[in-house]
């Protein structure tokens, strides 16, 4: 591709432009957009990293979680088994109808260790688990 020769004022205006942030260049575009009217146009690179940026913000935020037991696998009884060990108030038939009725919620808005903690019991026995 070739490069555009641009004035000196212009090459100062890119190289500031360059050194911007996506939280930056976010607020500058909307700033063109109130004061000229002007549209930015995407390119296949901007997408990519506004998406990124999206799902990093995402991941941050994110502070509790939903186990949600996805199949029981091979070794039901194990996963019934783990599932009693998470969920200790549930008698053997009530986490047997949990188990067989996956997908199903084993725990919801709790912490990401707890989650992992869970998620890590069921899937030692056997079982497929979704963290949401």
């Amino acid at each position: 591709m070739a490069e555009t020769k641009l004035s000196e004022k212009l090459q100062k205006i890119a190289k500031e432009l360059e050194g911007l942030t996506v939280v930056e260049m976010a607020e500058l575009s909307k700033y063109l957009e109130d004061k000229f009217g002007v549209m930015p146009i995407a390119t296949s690179a901007a997408p990519a990293q506004t998406a990124s940026a999206t799902a990093s913000a995402d991941k941050e935020e994110k502070t509790s979680f939903t186990v949600m037991l996805a199949s029981s696998g091979e070794n039901k009884l194990g996963v019934i088994k783990a599932v009693r060990e998470i969920l200790p108030n549930l008698g053997l038939m009530e986490a047997k109808k949990l188990v067989e009725s996956a997908p199903k919620e084993l725990l919801k808005d709790v912490k990401k260790d707890i989650a992992e903690e869970a998620k890590k019991k069921v899937e030692t026995a056997g079982g497929k688990v979704e963290l949401k």
